[in-house]
Parts: structure tokens; C-alpha cells; sequence
């Protein structure tokens, strides 16, 4: 397998290498030679409990965008069930797209053999950091905007409510430094589908916003997912409206 060291050919090779000078130079070469002999298996035997330090150094980098992604795409649901689909599949993502180009081909045989104990590593380092008190959401659809609309003021965005009829798939339209943001609210009890990005990116080119989000308390579908790279539209748990910056995004 590509990337898999072959302990044996370093043993041989070494001992091909060493045996002859601990025949000419004697007893001090041939210790010589065990010597790099046993440090060639203890750094193979080594290798598992590197790869693991160097996973789990990648993700304690990023420690608190894990913790809240970690809140942010975990939700109760209608019949009290702890839904974690949404945090799953970000594990997965962060493995996918930020481990394993960071480890590289070296690795690929440990990153296949040990994913679960990668995924492990990176629940273990999410739970690690310490967040904020969640702050609680209002669960009627109007008082949740209103709650988003004051995230945005005091993050010192000027928000206001679009009017309840005709807002066209708009609830906020927010402006600063010259940006104007225009955000849908969802307070649902599981993932929010593509409708609301469609219903977004069509807000979007009605109040000639420069961005559009979708804001919720729940996750997102894979599906709102992927329409949300293809159009722009930002996906954003509320507790983002705090620190979002448009000239970033």
C-alpha cells in the first residue's frame, strides 16, 4: 500500500549494511548495529501512537470551531430524541477535508485502519473546550426572529424585520459596513432542507442583498448543504450571527 512503511526491508537492509563492518571493526560495530537494529522496531512499533499525536494535534487546532459545530448540528427532537446526523457527518467532513490532507500519503494505511480511533480523537477534543451557556432559543417561529434580529444589533449590524406578508423568503435584512445581509429564520426541530435555500438565494436577489443566510437552531440536510456551495447562501446556527463578517465569507 502506497505510503506504508516495509519494516522488514529496513531490517534487512540495515543488517546487510551493518554486518560488515561489525566483521572488520568487531564487537563495537556489531552493537552498533543492533543498536540501529532495535531503534528501526521500536520506531515502527512507534508509528500508530505518532499518527494518532499528529491527529490529534490537527484537531485540538480546531478545538472550538469543532465544539461549536459540535452544538451547532446537534438537536432534541419533537419526541425527545438526541439527533446527532448533522454532527456525524461534520466528523466525517473534518477527517475528510482537513486531517487527511495535513497527514498526507505517509499515513494512508494507519488513516484507513484507524479511522474509528480518528473519529474518537476528534469527538474527544470538541467535548474538550469549554462553550458558553447555550443561550435558549424561543421555540415560536416570530419571537425567534426577533431573537436573531437582536444577535445581529448587538454584533452591530442595523436589523430589521421584514414585513410578515410579501418579505418574499426574507425575515431579516441587516446592513454593515455598507453590506447588506438578508437572513431566513428557521426554528425547526430537525435539519433544514434546500426549500429555505432556494427560498434564500431568491430573498437575496429581491432585496438586493449582497449575501443571503439561512439561520437556525437545527442542522442542515445534506441536500441544503450542497445548494448552499452551488448558490453562496450562508448556513448559520444562530449562535454564528455573533461573530459573521461578509467580507470574510
Amino acid at each position: 500500500m502506497p505510503g506504508k512503511p516495509n519494516p522488514v526491508a529496513r531490517l534487512f537492509w540495515t543488517a546487510v549494511i551493518g554486518s560488515p563492518f561489525g566483521l572488520w571493526y568487531g564487537p563495537p560495530a556489531l552493537a552498533a548495529t543492533g543498536l540501529a537494529l532495535a531503534v528501526v522496531i521500536l520506531r515502527h512499533l512507534g508509528r500508530p501512537r505518532r499518527f494518532r499525536a499528529r491527529v490529534r494535534r490537527i484537531a485540538r487546532a480546531h478545538g472550538e470551531t469543532l465544539a461549536l459545530r459540535r452544538r451547532q448540528e446537534s438537536f432534541r427532537d419533537a419526541y425527545g430524541n438526541w439527533i446527532e446526523d448533522g454532527w456525524l457527518r461534520e466528523r466525517d467532513y473534518f477527517l475528510d477535508r482537513t486531517v487527511l490532507p495535513q497527514i498526507g500519503p505517509r499515513y494512508a494505511d494507519l488513516a484507513l485502519a484507524e479511522r474509528a480511533r480518528m473519529l474518537a480523537i476528534v469527538e474527544a477534543e470538541a467535548e474538550a473546550v469549554p462553550l458558553p451557556e447555550a443561550e435558549d432559543a424561543p421555540e415560536d417561529g416570530l419571537d425567534y426572529e426577533r431573537f436573531c434580529a437582536a444577535r445581529l444589533v448587538q454584533a452591530g449590524w442595523r436589523a430589521h424585520r421584514t414585513p410578515a406578508s410579501g418579505d418574499q423568503g426574507a425575515d431579516i435584512v441587516a446592513v454593515r459596513d455598507g453590506l447588506r445581509l438578508v437572513v431566513q429564520c428557521k426554528r425547526l426541530s430537525k435539519p433544514v432542507g434546500n426549500a429555505a435555500v432556494q427560498e434564500a438565494a431568491a430573498a437575496q436577489r429581491y432585496w438586493s442583498g449582497d449575501r443571503a443566510a439561512v439561520v437556525s437552531n437545527a442542522g442542515f440536510t445534506p441536500a441544503a448543504r450542497r445548494l448552499a456551495a452551488a448558490t453562496g447562501v450562508l448556513l448559520l446556527h444562530h449562535d454564528a450571527l455573533d461573530a459573521i463578517d461578509l467580507a470574510a465569507a
